[in-house]
């Protein structure tokens, strides 16, 4: 049996079908760091443990979701060059 694809069709690779690999190791990346940070401040490994959830969590759960299948990395930098430079005036 042969598929067709489209020539428009843009074909993506993916961990387990749901995140691309640079938005894969982007949350390693950042795991890590906040692992990092949070092993340095907090010597108790609950109070480590809630701390990874509470800031690594939303990062997650923002790549997964995301918006419109659009990786988190450009998403971040839209919103950056979006706040560098707004483009948009409010009047009275």
């Amino acid at each position: 049996m042969k598929y067709i694809f489209p020539k428009n069709y843009n074909f993506r690779n993916k961990i387990l079908g749901t995140v691309d690999y640079p938005t894969a190791i982007f949350n390693v990346i950042m795991f890590i760091i906040i692992l990092a940070i949070m092993g340095a401040i907090f010597k108790n490994l609950s109070t480590r443990i809630v701390f990874i959830i509470i800031f690594y969590f939303p990062i997650l759960l923002f790549s997964l979701v995301g918006f419109n299948n659009e990786s988190v990395l450009y998403t971040i930098f839209y919103i950056i060059k979006y706040l560098l430079s707004p483009k948009l005036y409010l009047y009275k």
